[in-house]
């Protein structure tokens, strides 16, 4: 890594490493009996709200969960009969998080039943038992925000004809946990968890009626996270549309609750809610799901429509997200999104990709180019190669990936695999032709190391029938010669891709529509990848375009034509 990107993040390096240097000190005063005295005061004894939990849930978990299989991310611990999951060693930190962070209890409200009723209300129970006290992570300020929720929005589960003991030590503990919320919900790992414990910070005092104070200081937190992470245009400021759609449901399931109170929520939420939910339709393909950039996954698409099924402005998309660096262009049944933005500033770029540039294509509810997308916590070991330039549907320059992941080191063990470099200046423009909607778009990622800037402009038809697009490396000082590029369109794995005897490729819809591709400048194959726009790793196909730069500036030009089926 670079001297100039090491550099700034000192001040952060420092002040992470100081952290971890005073976790024993921390963990031992917050855990002893004094310090818990503290945490005392009025005790709620009923929970006023249950706020809608709009994340999706599936009846097979539960099930398993019933069955001692206690799966999280993509790992599974498997839980003898007689023994309690908090006794067994975790089998990964994230796997550990969602333990205690009450990941299972939305499953088993879900099922709801006697037996899921009764595992769910021994599960709270042990947790009670065994960290009556403040550890680590159990009691982190992101994690303890996470348990809360989940007891906020499922606790009628586990409260309704509950054992009045077992109900006063659920409150107490409630009580010491909220308190201590107040108190430390700033430690949250910067970004998106912040936000989220601010949040619920603010639902603690809205579905507990001990503390109208903490009410509002989790208000005035959320204020001020939302000023923060919310831009103008509505995104959030890790330009993942993923991010955007959690900070959206934390956002709304507050509003909910003061509405439910009685009360107006303040502006600044309003406000908020009221730019997020436009930009959460600017990022929808017409299968309802969200756009593969930045680290997003596709997301549940029923989740996402009862969400903005709830947004009564019903605001709809701008063309051009500035501030978030986003295009989008639509006619008929296609739509066209071109990521034309820089890569987000440091902790908002832990899970951002090097796609810049990058498109995204589909025709009615089928998508047809996409980019892999992300390996999230189900899938870790793809996520160094799923971010790189080469897994977006863009261009690469001499096999070298556009920004680059902090290399494993002390700065990357203390901040997290954030993604640096990338380009300094990234902009587009649009403007409306006799051929259609044009967008133009430039970063100068490559001028650095090769001294070249890649330009991409893509023209969209007034109908949606057609989409042009050009690829142009151009030299900032003298041409560079023997670079190698590569142009990528990666297929959804729902299309089926063949060559066509005349030239180009066609692209089958699985309703039966055809799309044909055609390219100069470059050599056109089709070879294999991989799509993780949700929790399984899947086959497929792209279009590929290389050849090496010469003695003037190389332009590549495409084409995707609708034809008669």
């Amino acid at each position: 890594m670079q001297a100039q990107q090491v550099v700034p993040l000192l001040p952060e390096i420092s002040h992470a490493a100081a952290r971890r240097l005073a976790t024993p000190l921390r963990v031992w005063w917050r855990s002893n009996w004094l310090y818990r005295r503290t945490l005392q005061g009025p005790l709620a004894d009923h929970i006023v709200f249950h706020p809608w939990d709009g994340a999706p849930r599936r009846l097979e978990d539960a099930d398993a969960l019933l069955r001692g299989r206690f799966r999280f991310h993509g790992v599974q611990l498997d839980v003898p009969d007689g023994v309690s999951v908090f006794d067994l060693p975790a089998p990964s930190a994230d796997w550990q998080a969602a333990l205690h962070g009450f990941d299972w209890l939305p499953a088993l409200s879900n099922a709801g039943g006697d037996n899921a009723r009764k595992l769910a209300t021994n599960l709270v129970g042990q947790w009670i038992k065994r960290q009556a006290a403040y550890s680590e992570p159990a009691w982190l300020a992101h994690i303890m925000a996470r348990r809360l929720a989940a007891i906020f929005s499922h606790g009628r589960l586990v409260i309704q004809n509950s054992d009045m003991m077992w109900r006063s030590r659920l409150f107490v503990s409630l009580r010491e946990q909220c308190k201590l919320l107040e108190r430390i919900a700033g430690e949250a790992p910067d970004g998106l968890p912040r936000l989220e414990a601010a949040a619920v910070l603010a639902l603690s005092g809205l579905c507990l009626d001990d503390s109208p104070k903490r009410r509002q200081t989790g208000l005035a937190r959320l204020e001020a996270e939302i000023e923060r992470q919310i831009l103008p245009d509505g995104g959030h400021a890790s330009r993942s549309p993923q991010d955007l759609l959690e900070a959206y449901r934390h956002v709304l399931s507050v509003m909910e609750s003061l509405s439910a109170i009685g009360e107006e929520p303040p502006h600044v939420l309003r406000n908020a809610h009221d730019r997020m939910a436009p930009m959460l339709r600017f990022f929808r393909h017409g299968d309802g799901a969200l756009a593969l950039f930045q680290g997003g996954a596709e997301g549940d698409a029923r989740m996402i429509a009862g969400l903005l099924a709830r947004d009564e402005v019903r605001g709809q998309p701008f063309q051009h997200a500035r501030h978030s660096g986003y295009q989008r262009l639509a006619a008929g049944r296609t739509l066209c999104i071109l990521d034309c933005g820089r890569i987000a500033e440091g902790p908002f770029a832990l899970d951002a990709h090097a796609g810049t540039n990058a498109l995204e294509f589909s025709s009615g509810n089928n998508r047809i180019v996409v980019n892999c997308g992300a390996g999230g916590l189900a899938n870790q070991a793809w996520n160094e190669a799923l971010r790189a330039t080469a897994a977006h549907s863009t261009l690469t320059l001499s096999d070298t990936s556009s920004a680059q992941i902090l290399p494993a080191g002390l700065a990357r063990e203390l901040l997290g695999p954030r993604l640096v470099g990338g380009p300094k200046e990234a902009s587009s423009r649009r403007a409306e032709t006799a051929q259609g909607w044009t967008v133009d778009a430039v970063h100068d990622a490559y001028v650095e190391q090769f001294g070249v800037r890649h330009e991409r402009q893509i023209t969209l038809s007034p109908q949606g029938l057609m989409l042009t697009g050009r690829d142009r490396l151009a030299p900032v000082v003298e041409t560079p010669k023997g670079l190698h590029f590569t142009v990528r369109f990666h297929i959804h794995p729902d299309i089926r891709v063949s060559r066509l005897e005349g030239g180009g490729i066609l692209l089958k819809l699985p309703g039966g529509e055809g799309w044909r591709f055609r390219a100069g400048g470059g050599v056109l194959e089709v070879e294999e990848s991989v799509y993780l726009g949700g929790s399984v790793v899947r086959r497929t196909e792209q279009l590929v375009i290389s050849g090496t730069l010469k003695n003037a500036p190389a332009e590549i030009a495409w084409v995707f034509e609708q034809v008669a089926s």
